[in-house]
């Protein structure tokens, strides 16, 4: 059954021309409740395959499905009314072939809602987002580090240094050619991200990426302090909620041994 598209705010046409303009917010979410928070602060809402890591405990995004990005995103969308929701598609999801590619992202946007989908991939993938789109599927792109084929990049490492730094930039390029309406660079030298942004006509989104960009993104768990042992170096921590929780978890537990909750004004007395 289709999910119901409410009308929101933003498009990936109006994110397309915010190109040099006010830099674009960005967060991920997974549930209903947090992305209303999200949705009060953000022009784009990404229902990201961090998911898998974040919420189901995967050592990487590889063990994520359709199902979950479904049900992840229906809950994203039952929560916000003004930001773009994005929704990742999973790996092994597109990679095959194009048409492979169309079956799912069609059904992403038509059983969540959703606005557009992101896919990760420069050049290779180029055929494919511009098939895409043709069929009319908005597609974000994704290059730099992409973290569905960190088995090939061998780990979670800066890319774009040296002379790699061409290679980013074709994939970037190829991106935009295909017609996607926006590019997240992820884990990129500042100096890279700067040119990148430079070169092309549509907003660039980093993460790890510098400050030059045309929006910026993080991973909402990050970002609140929810992991109190996992902080990358592009990440600043606006709260630490893991510390917080973790104090107010002890108090309720002192006080149910301790048998001062719940008090009288958490009971319920008889009927009179």
């Amino acid at each position: 059954m289709s999910a119901s598209t409410p009308v929101h705010s933003l498009t990936p046409l109006s994110v397309k021309t915010r190109k040099g303009a006010s830099p674009l917010v960005c967060l991920t979410a997974y549930t209903t409740p947090v992305a209303r928070l999200a949705d009060e602060a953000c022009d784009i809402v990404l229902v990201g395959d961090s998911v898998g890591m974040v919420l189901h405990g995967l050592p990487s995004t590889l063990g994520v499905t359709m199902e979950m990005m479904i049900l992840h995103g229906q809950a994203v969308m039952r929560g916000i009314s003004k930001a773009l929701c994005v929704v990742d598609m999973p790996f092994g999801s597109y990679e095959e072939s194009r048409a492979q590619a169309f079956r799912n992202a069609s059904r992403l946007l038509a059983e969540t809602g959703a606005g557009a989908v992101k896919l990760e991939g420069g050049v290779h993938m180029k055929d494919t987002i511009a098939f895409l789109v043709a069929r009319g599927v908005p597609v974000m792109g994704h290059v730099g580090l992409t973290p569905q084929a960190v088995n090939t990049l061998g780990g979670y490492k800066v890319q774009g240094r040296d002379s790699d730094a061409a290679r980013v930039m074709a994939e970037a390029r190829a991106v935009e050619e295909a017609g996607a309406f926006a590019v997240v660079l992820e884990k990129l030298p500042q100096q890279l991200g700067r040119d990148i942004t430079a070169a092309l006509d549509i907003p660039t989104i980093g993460i790890g990426a510098g400050p030059d960009c045309d929006g910026q993104i993080l991973v909402i768990d990050d970002m609140l302090g929810l992991f109190a042992d996992f902080k990358p170096k592009f990440v600043k921590r606006y709260a630490t909620l893991a510390d917080d929780a973790a104090k107010a978890l002890a108090a309720y537990a002192d006080e149910v041994r301790e048998r001062v909750f719940p008090g009288p004004e958490h009971s319920f007395g008889e009927r009179t």
